[in-house]
């Protein structure tokens, strides 16, 4: 579908009438890293999982987009797919959209994992450890050949001119004073030894989100939900519980 004059691929399944789930994927990742989840609530709730726009088989957008940007795009989506009030989940960069856009539209329920959303998190050089890690993970392991495709060792490096603007302008656009704004029930999942967006963080955004909670997941990195699945599953069926839109 043409967005902002932007092809965006993305993926609709699961129970047409049931409440949307809609699923965000992180810096330089694609649609399948965050099929698991959308796999496990395609049996009572609608899902759509997209290609953000330079990622996957999306476009790049033909200008330097900010999380604004990204934000509109996903709502002019969401609109034309007849949308409303969806359940959002999104990991690191998606969580950050994810965040941004609950301060502006409705959402009944959002989720965040890992997510940035202030200036001081570092450029994401943690790739070459994810792949590392995959090996060790079995649901990780799964993924690897996905993540060599989408991933590289220096996200910078590896990113065309137009995506390393949009990689620059992301990292340093602090929405911290925007969160008050956000009021639907709010879960923060976080590994304890995540290096790209402290653990830290997640503690102080508790804290700027009204009826927000944090599970933290021990000994676990950015990739904490996929590093313990079967838990991030869990926690989600209980958050997400059987709200209808």
């Amino acid at each position: 579908m043409v967005i902002k004059n932007v092809d965006i691929n993305y993926i609709d399944y699961g129970v047409a009438d049931g409440q949307c789930i809609v699923l965000l994927h992180g810096w330089g990742q694609n649609i399948q890293m965050m099929q698991g989840i959308g796999n496990y609530f395609k049996d009572t709730n609608r899902i759509i999982i997209l290609d953000l726009p330079g990622f996957g088989e999306s476009m790049e957008p033909d200008k330097i987009w900010t999380i604004d940007d990204y934000a509109a795009a996903l709502k002019e989506l969401l609109d034309k797919l007849n949308v409303t009030n969806p359940i959002i989940i999104g990991h690191s960069f998606g969580g950050k959209i994810g965040l941004l856009y609950a301060t502006k539209y409705d959402v009944c329920k959002l989720v965040c994992l890992a997510s940035p959303y202030k200036k001081n998190i570092k450029k994401m050089s943690l790739k070459m450890k994810f792949l590392k890690m995959a090996k060790k993970i079995p649901i990780l392991n799964k993924l690897e050949n996905v993540a060599k495709k989408h991933m590289g060792t220096n996200d910078y490096k590896n990113a065309s001119e137009m995506m390393r603007k949009i990689m620059v302008e992301h990292v340093n656009y602090d929405i911290s004073n925007q969160l008050f704004k956000i009021k639907c029930p709010t879960l923060l999942i976080w590994g304890t030894l995540d290096k790209a967006v402290s653990i830290n963080d997640a503690y102080e955004l508790e804290k700027l989100i009204d009826n927000c909670g944090l599970v933290t997941y021990e000994g676990c990195s950015h990739y904490a939900y996929l590093e313990r699945f079967d838990q991030t599953i869990r926690v989600l069926k209980s958050f997400i519980g059987d709200d209808k839109e």
